[in-house]
């Protein structure tokens, strides 16, 4: 369990600086942006393998909290649609973008909660619960800080077109080859 937690805490507290001290993140990157992005990347990264291992080795024995019914993880499947195009909204804007305002965080707090709908373990419930907790947080504090901008396309409405194709097609793989590939899950009981 604490190589779940201290990779949360590393991944959401490298993912958080901008939440509860902008001005450290915005004084480091000014002395080194590529140092600053080393630092993150390599903290992030770290923080990762522990999520996987901690994550890997509660599933072992799990501590059960609640129990879903079965036709939840058809609700979560629905959930998930929109996620992946979500994700990508950033680098592709266009109208998707521009209405969901900040679609990346929208896509973390839909993924979390599909999660937590249908993952009733100790393990589960920290992982899902910590991102969706840390996405409310992050989606509060945009309110007083100035949005970062993403390298992007230029808007287009086309763009939509390539975010929607893009998003369905990355959540087919993840369904039906991925999910299980990395994750030993098969989401919704088949795996091509």
């Amino acid at each position: 369990m604490w190589q779940l937690i201290i990779g949360l805490v590393l991944l959401l507290g490298m993912h958080s600086v901008s939440i509860v001290a902008p001005n450290l993140r915005d004084r480091m990157a000014a002395k080194s942006e590529m140092g600053w992005k080393l630092v993150y990347g390599l903290l992030s990264l770290a923080g990762i393998v522990l999520i996987v291992r901690g994550y890997g080795e509660m599933r072992l024995s799990p501590t059960v909290l609640y129990a879903s019914p079965d036709w939840f993880r058809y609700v979560t499947a629905v959930l998930l649609v929109p996620v992946f195009i979500l994700f990508f909204a950033p680098y592709f804007p266009g109208w998707i973008k521009k209405k969901a305002k900040n679609p990346q965080l929208v896509a973390v707090k839909l993924w979390a909660t599909a999660h937590l709908l249908v993952n009733g373990t100790l393990a589960g419930v920290l992982l899902f619960g910590c991102f969706l907790v840390w996405a409310v947080a992050d989606r509060i504090s945009l309110k007083r800080r100035p949005a970062r901008a993403v390298p992007a396309a230029p808007e287009s409405a086309f763009n939509d077109v390539i975010l929607v194709l893009l998003g369905l097609g990355a959540y087919v793989l993840m369904v039906f080859w991925l999910h299980r590939a990395w994750l030993g899950v098969a989401p919704l009981g088949i795996s091509m």
